[in-house]
């Protein structure tokens, strides 16, 4: 068996949508089917249920899910310690968080935690929000800081992970200003004349968050897609330079609203979202996490 179609369930017990998870895991959704029937006759019995839509899993699948996580979870375990991996980085906190969390909102918030705790040694990988959980569950990180919306939930199982939310933000639609500091573009658009649209990729989480936004208004908004990216700072170049309108979370353009080079295209359009932190329940092999942990739990009020 190879432990990426374990991965690739996982995804498709997250998505239930076979095109969703082929588009995540970067692979055909012929490819990640048959990957998937693979996986099928290596455990001999049918893990999704193929009448139904959206996709179920069976209830051998809901087993296996269960033991998948955990798998995985042991195999990244095992092979940290054989590499020695914890006794070399016991004092590095790491954490898995999408590019836009890394660029904005972690910066200020680790500067604020360490005026009280003093420095933290602490090493960020940068991913898409799927990715970043992942990578928590495989035993690749120590904390995952990631986005999340009940329309768009995490979906990691409490009995074995805690949280604790450490604050929130705002998407919003942002154009270039003119001389006036006003926007050069609005939402909605009108009729053959639509805006200009700089996208998220299909894989993005925001890209989801935006689709929410946009499906539940009225009047629709009328937009013409320019380009894609996953990278909130990439749109924002874009929008900066004046190619369009891209929604872009609150922390990601203060600075440029203080100097009037971009302003909000339409207030009414826009979602607020959680920014929470994730751990694996239990005591961490590495003090540097337990200790930042009960830190923050302190200053939350929330349980360690």
């Amino acid at each position: 068996m190879d432990t990426k179609w374990l991965e690739d369930f996982i995804t498709l017990a997250e998505t239930r949508s076979f095109s969703r998870a082929a588009e995540l895991r970067n692979v055909t959704q012929p490819a990640f089917s048959r990957r998937i029937q693979a996986l099928e006759a290596w455990v001999a019995t049918a893990l999704v249920d193929r009448t139904t839509y959206p996709t179920r899993l069976t209830a051998a699948g809901e087993t296996f899910h269960a033991q998948a996580l955990a798998m995985l979870s042991q195999l990244s375990e095992t092979r940290a310690l054989l590499r020695g991996h914890e006794r070399q980085d016991a004092g590095i906190v790491d954490i898995a968080m999408p590019h836009t969390l890394a660029l904005t909102f972690f910066p200020p918030w680790l500067k604020e935690l360490e005026a009280s705790t003093g420095a933290l040694d602490t090493r960020v990988t940068a991913l898409n929000v799927h990715d970043a959980v992942i990578r928590l569950v495989d035993g690749g990180a120590d904390l995952a800081l990631v986005y999340h919306h009940p329309r768009q939930p995490v979906q990691l199982d409490p009995s074995r992970y805690q949280m604790l939310q450490l604050g929130s933000e705002a998407i919003y639609p942002y154009a270039r200003c003119d001389a006036a500091g006003q926007p050069l573009l609005r939402l909605p658009g009108a009729p053959g004349q639509p805006v200009p649209f700089l996208a998220y990729a299909p894989n993005a989480y925001l890209k989801r968050m935006v689709d929410l936004i946009v499906d539940g208004m009225q009047p629709r908004p009328l937009l013409h897609t320019r380009c894609e990216t996953d990278m909130a700072e990439g749109l924002k170049a874009m929008v900066l330079e004046g190619h369009g309108v891209a929604f872009l979370p609150e922390s990601a353009v203060r600075r440029e609203l203080r100097q009037r080079q971009l302003a909000c295209a339409g207030a009414e359009y826009s979602m607020r979202m959680d920014i929470r932190l994730y751990r694996e329940r239990g005591r961490s092999r590495k003090d540097a996490v337990e200790a930042l942990w009960e830190t923050l739990s302190a200053r939350l009020g929330a349980p360690a």
